[in-house]
């Protein structure tokens, strides 16, 4: 657990690092140019597309761990927008909230309790 906890900082570090200053230096409106790439119909857009995917499954499976509750669809977009920044904090917070519990962290406290039952 301890490697795979300093694992999820480095990724929250590394896009954070690469963020901030991509972001000083090219402005913060990030769609125009995320979606240009995906209507040139090129290697980019490819990735962009891609990852868009990536994201709408983590949104979804955040909203499903949380049984699709208040608190799941509020965490959704934000996963879904926020990408890897957002799941690595996510889950280093769920691996300390669950006692590294992997069963929990990925299925939530009531099915992994079902699944000891």
């Amino acid at each position: 657990m301890m490697g795979f906890r300093a694992l999820l900082v480095a990724i929250f570090v590394l896009i954070l690092g690469y963020t901030l200053p991509v972001g000083g230096a090219h402005g913060w409106n990030l769609v125009p140019a995320f979606f240009a790439a995906i209507g040139e119909m090129g290697w980019q857009g490819q990735f962009n597309v891609d990852f868009s995917c990536f994201l709408i499954l983590s949104g979804l499976w955040t909203a499903w761990r949380h049984n699709f509750s208040a608190l799941g669809l509020v965490l959704a977009p934000i996963a879904s927008f926020g990408g890897a920044m957002f799941l690595s904090a996510y889950l280093l917070f769920l691996t300390f909230q669950t006692n590294g519990d992997v069963a929990a962290v990925l299925l939530g406290n009531k099915r992994a309790a079902m699944l000891r039952a």
